[in-house]
């Protein structure tokens, strides 16, 4: 099981945090995709920052409902509480589209809808061979369904990254802490890495 050390910091320095590589293809090659993930965390939020190299973009669902994961898509999904097998499913595609689900497995997970629109405060950037996302998620939301949520110093969750694209030129599915073949999607909370939180 790989490990990553959450730092404390605030949104503005995801750039120094250390890079988790989504280094492992699953289910085909990479087609040539990289992606890194950087994780970091204050009083307020846990912020995310993905970013993939990516030449052959696909930005099309821009509608709710649609699925980022057709499109060119990074995705984090994390236990808030060590021992509860519900996790939330994050995924955005290069034009903001989010996909949040909370659930123990792809057969229960719920979508869920926040009725702020700029609650995750998303920030996409897209350049000539790739694109990047960031994002707080503030542990106020996280309290409301897990309320033992407690992101501090000495805390250990469970998580994994992702980059994939079902409908890209070249579809690729690539996870930071790797999972068995058998698995079949990344919806296996049971192979997910260790966050430390610093």
């Amino acid at each position: 099981m790989k490990e990553y050390a959450v730092r404390r910091g605030g949104r503005g320095d995801l750039a120094d945090a250390a890079a988790a590589e989504l280094d492992t293809p699953m289910w085909g090659g990479a087609s040539g995709v990289a992606a890194q993930a950087r994780l970091c965390y204050d009083d307020e939020s846990l912020y995310v920052a993905l970013s993939a190299t990516e030449r052959e973009i696909r930005a099309e669902n821009t509608r709710m409902w649609q699925e980022p994961c057709e499109d060119s898509c990074l995705e984090f999904f994390f236990c808030p509480v060590s021992g509860d097998r519900r996790y939330f499913n994050i995924e955005f595609n290069p034009k903001g589209l989010m996909f949040l689900g909370l659930g123990t497995c792809i057969g229960d997970l719920v979508r869920l809808w926040p009725l702020q629109d700029d609650l995750f405060a998303f920030r996409g950037r897209m350049t000539e061979d790739g694109w990047s996302i960031s994002y707080a998620i503030p542990h106020e939301f996280v309290r409301r369904f897990f309320p033992a949520y407690d992101p501090r110093s000495g805390a250990v969750l469970r998580g994994n990254f992702y980059k994939c694209g079902d409908k890209t030129a070249h579809p690729h599915y690539l996870v930071w802490n790797p999972m068995p073949e058998e698995c079949h999607t990344f919806h296996c909370p049971d192979h997910y890495g260790a966050l430390r939180f610093l």
